[in-house]
């Protein structure tokens, strides 16, 4: 055999080897490109899911706002004016509260006197 044949011999044998070496480094390469590819389409997926949320984040936020502001406009004021309504009529109350049983009181003898007055007018007439 001459040298050429040798060395060529010698490559094609490298060569077998190295396939032979290479062919699982080669599968798992494109498993791991596989998996990778899922991977992206998983992080896709999860990215429009949180553009999604963002978006309904966005929206929920904006009705809060609108509900505050239709709590400060139209209805803290007007549970104010009820308030203020009720205060004053149970302030009135509370200050009568005494004039009141006096009140009664006085109306009870009123009662007596006009039967005593009934029954004078009554023998008189």
């Amino acid at each position: 055999m001459t040298d050429n044949e040798l060395l060529l011999a010698i490559s094609n044998m490298i060569d077998q080897k190295f396939k032979s070496e290479l062919t699982p480094v080669k599968t798992d390469l494109l498993e791991v490109k596989t998996d990778l590819r899922e991977v992206k389409t998983d992080l896709l997926e999860t990215k429009k899911d949180l553009l999604e949320t963002k978006n309904d984040l966005q929206e929920t936020k904006n009705e809060v706002h609108q509900i505050k502001l239709y709590l400060e406009n139209l209805i803290v004021p007007r549970l104010d004016t009820i308030e203020s309504c009720y205060l004053d009529t149970y302030n009135r109350y509370q200050n009568y509260t005494d004039k009141m049983q006096a009140s009664f009181d006085d109306i009870e003898v009123m009662k007596k006197v006009l039967l005593e007055h009934s029954e004078k007018l009554q023998k008189i007439s």
